[in-house]
């Protein structure tokens, strides 16, 4: 469930027609309903009320600090992936004992930092990695909490370029290589082994490989505490889908009964990682209407939002609804939106049967809360797009639109090059 709704033919985001925000603070632009974002994160929460838990928010999903900020204040920890979602995380308040450091490729000074925070955990993910992390923490005169992310080669039956549990993913330990993985870290002098962490994918719609992963998880915690390393956390990642088109992934209480059932007897603190399903339909992007063209048989509906802004639908051939902000009477044709950047993956829909709009009216592209400003990049120059986050009847603007200064911040012509 979500917050934008049509009142008299108008989209409304809570309480606020989204034209109006559209002329005051102008497009392209992400919106974002406070409201529907804590409902997601509340259902999701309450859902594992109880047994012992932390939902840590995956930043990569939307790392707005007034977000991060917003989930910090009912309870949520953080999934971070860089040094720089550490800083994010922490400039909007959370906790850094709710904080777990996800991915491949942390940088010694990334690894520093985030053990002079006192995170929760290091999801490690490579054996090399541990060794430095060892080294790291040895230096620092400290300790470091880890997971090893293991590999359970599942398929989660979603797009390829989301799909990590599988072997040839690059992500994680194989499982049939982990316990001799964790042996050595319980033996080395600066790791304190806590945990095990997996992540199979994203936007998966259906139960089972959830369940999959969690049956040989078990497995492996039980072979471990045998041997004496004692297993604190389960990190079960996210990966939850969310409803973009015709999808029907399981709610989150259905979720959380098949996790609970398998998960009460482990005696484990659950870590969950959820990104999409709190923020993807939470947000939209709203663009305005250029220019349009038929040509030959394909009708072009070109607008302000191109894939610099919204990179899903050229990066994965996503689906993302489209709906006017002002519903009216109009023809419908099969049609390209596409925006100003040159190149031909340049879309936001493609061969779709959608409504021919005019010249100046405004098309809201939904559920894009999550992986849409945060994927966003200045390709051709462009200026990022401001952001905007709904309370009833307030919005406030928690990131302004970057001005052309902006896109030259940070770069300066060498001075033996002038005049030459």
């Amino acid at each position: 469930m979500n917050y934008f709704n049509y009142r008299e033919n108008i989209l409304h985001c809570e309480e606020i027609p989204v034209e109006d925000i559209a002329r005051e603070v102008g497009t392209p632009v992400y919106l974002y309903s406070h409201k529907t974002l804590v409902r997601h994160f509340r259902v999701f929460d309450s859902a594992f009320d109880d047994i012992p838990h932390i939902v840590c928010f995956s930043a990569k999903a939307n790392s707005n600090i007034a977000i991060l900020n917003m989930l910090a204040r009912e309870g949520g920890g953080v999934d971070i992936v860089s040094g720089g979602e550490l800083y994010r995380a922490l400039k909007a308040g959370c906790d850094p004992r709710k904080i777990v450091y996800s991915g491949v490729g942390k940088r010694i000074d990334e690894i520093d930092y985030a053990l002079s925070q006192g995170i929760l955990m290091f999801n490690v993910e490579s054996a090399q990695e541990l060794e430095v992390i060892n080294e790291r923490a040895g230096a620092l005169g400290t300790r470091a909490p880890i997971s090893l992310r293991v590999n359970p080669d599942v398929d989660p039956q979603t797009h390829p370029h989301i799909s990590t549990g599988l072997k040839q993913n690059k992500f994680g330990i194989d499982i049939e290589k982990s316990l001799e993985e964790y042996r050595r870290a319980q033996a080395l002098e600066h790791i304190d082994v806590i945990g095990v962490d997996c992540h199979i994918g994203s936007q998966i719609t259906k139960i089972s490989p959830f369940i999959d992963t969690l049956e040989r998880l078990t497995t492996l915690i039980h072979t471990l505490r045998r041997e004496g390393i004692e297993i604190s956390y389960l990190d079960l990642g996210g990966g939850l889908g969310i409803t973009y088109d015709r999808e029907t992934p399981p709610h989150p209480t259905d979720y959380a009964g098949a996790i609970r059932e398998r998960a009460q007897a482990l005696d484990c603190t659950l870590i969950f990682e959820p990104g999409r399903v709190i923020a993807g339909n939470a947000g939209i992007l709203v663009t305005r209407v250029l220019y349009t063209k038929d040509k030959d048989d394909k009708n072009f509906i070109i607008v302000d939002a191109g894939m610099n802004d919204l990179t899903r639908p050229s990066l994965y051939d996503s689906y993302h609804g489209v709906k006017p902000v002002v519903r009216r009477e109009r023809d419908r044709a099969v049609s390209d939106i596409v925006g100003p950047i040159c190149e031909s993956g340049d879309f936001l829909v493609r061969d779709r049967m959608v409504e021919r709009y005019k010249r100046g009216e405004l098309i809201a592209v939904m559920s894009s809360g999550a992986y849409g400003f945060s994927m966003s990049s200045n390709y051709n120059s462009r200026p990022r797009v401001a952001e905007v986050l709904v309370q009833g009847d307030r919005y406030h603007v928690i990131r302004r639109r970057e001005s052309y200064d902006d896109l030259v911040r940070g770069e300066e012509i060498p001075d033996d090059s002038r005049g030459k």
